[in-house]
């Protein structure tokens, strides 16, 4: 489909599709009563501007400006008979959607399908979604919209404007890439805070433990030891949400993988699944004897706030210049005790860092999934000595003993695994399914 010639199956293709995009956002505006658009208006708008992209290859683009006209005059003729009855409802939300629908049709014709479709869907979700986005908006607090738009500075105005080249010793400091792997962090740990300010109340002990993961593994590990210490009881729900919440830590080093070193991907999949297997089903094992419990999440800290931007930027490039000068002048155990002490508190820099090196040819991909899995053995060790510290006996012993077990596990991984090259097609496959 190119604005220019069509033939009868792309048509009816077009017409097809958008006839389709038009009833699910119609469907939606009926349920809602609207005034000006429903069920059987919003079919003919997307043809309508299907049809006048059609029509723009044999008479030119002028046809979908006048269809536009056309329904903008009809939509005010509308709106004023609406108001001069007394019918009319302040708002404008149908309008645009109406405008939006419109060109929706016609991009069906002169652009990419999936983009066309993919609007459509957006729009008719978040028109169902009015009460949903209401209440969400009502559960942030003037912190987290401001942290929200710290989040729009660092990405989208600060990452353009630095620099694109590498810097300094090693050649491996790159401005631009580093602030692009903070803003990667800071967005999958966002998405996990705006995921606990909507479910906090309703979150059962499982998306406890999963979005407390999704934020930050480490800071839900001190959060949970802390309540276990002053309330003994909690000791197996705090225990169950400290390992599901590492389990989400491997669910993040896959993403960040596929991300920045889709190359590592096929090396370092089977061995980062076999880890994050094993601490869900320890997790889920927890569960079964603790699904009757209710407890209510502690507040988070939202970390799109600068400051923690700022501080993660710092230790990725420290991580980073620290493995790259390790594979230059020392042997492989350079790296892994580089991988062992940056994984004590934090997983995302030794992951980012060794994907990249691996996508630059500047690392093995074997010694960079193994200084993955170190790196998260030490992790689990580090997060042992925080509920020690700030815990009771009794979450400790439960803690020590379910990350023994994926402990070893990593251990023989380390000992015994050698890689098994998986398809990045295969896995991509796999991971939608």
């Amino acid at each position: 489909m190119n604005g220019v010639s069509i033939d009868s199956a792309d048509a009816f293709m077009a017409l097809g599709i958008s006839l389709g995009l038009g009833l699910l956002v119609g469907m939606q505006r009926e349920r809602v009563s609207s005034h000006i658009a429903g069920i059987r208006t919003f079919p003919l708008i997307t043809l309508l501007g299907t049809v006048a992209g059609l029509m723009a290859g044999p008479l030119g683009g002028w046809t979908v400006g006048a269809g536009l006209l056309a329904l903008a005059v009809a939509t005010a003729v509308s709106n004023v008979f609406k108001i001069r009855r007394g019918e009319y409802k302040p708002g404008i939300t149908t309008e645009i959607a109406i405008f939006l629908m419109y060109f929706v049709g016609a991009f069906l014709v002169i652009g990419p399908t999936e983009i066309a479709v993919a609007v459509g869907a957006v729009v008719a979700i978040l028109l169902h979604a009015k009460q949903t986005l209401r209440r969400f908006a009502k559960a942030l607090g003037d912190k987290d919209v401001r942290a929200i738009m710290q989040f729009v500075l660092i990405s989208l105005v600060i990452l353009p404007v630095l620099p694109d080249r590498t810097f300094g010793p090693l050649e491996v400091f790159n401005p631009r890439i580093t602030w692009l792997m903070v803003v990667l962090v800071t967005g999958i740990s966002l998405g996990g805070y705006l995921s606990y300010k909507f479910f906090r109340r309703q979150a059962g002990l499982v998306l406890s433990g999963l979005i407390g993961g999704m934020i930050s593994s480490t800071a839900t590990t001190v959060s949970y030891a802390r309540r276990a210490a002053t309330a003994p009881d909690l000791a197996p729900v705090a225990a169950m949400i400290v390992v599901l919440a590492t389990a989400v830590m491997y669910v993040r080093v896959l993403i960040e993988i596929s991300l920045v070193g889709p190359s590592l991907m096929p090396v370092a999949a089977w061995p980062v699944c076999i880890m994050l297997a094993v601490t869900l089903a320890l997790g889920l094992a927890m569960w079964l004897r603790t699904r009757g419990v209710q407890i209510e999440m502690p507040e988070q800290e939202n970390p799109s706030e600068l400051r923690f931007a700022l501080v993660f930027g710092v230790m990725y490039t420290v991580v980073l210049f620290a493995v790259a000068a390790s594979k230059q002048f020392f042997d492989d155990r350079g790296i892994y005790a580089v991988a062992a002490i940056s994984g004590l508190t934090d997983m995302d820099a030794i992951t980012l860092s060794t994907a990249r090196l691996v996508e630059e040819n500047r690392l093995s991909a074997d010694i960079a999934w193994r200084a993955i899995i170190l790196a998260s053995l030490s992790n689990m060790i580090f997060k042992t000595c925080i509920v020690g510290m700030l815990g009771n006996r009794r979450l400790l012993g439960m803690v020590a003993g379910l990350f023994a077990i994926a402990f070893a596990v990593g251990i023989l991984l380390l000992i015994f695994w050698r890689p098994v090259i998986v398809p990045v097609e295969d896995l991509t496959k796999f991971m939608h399914n």
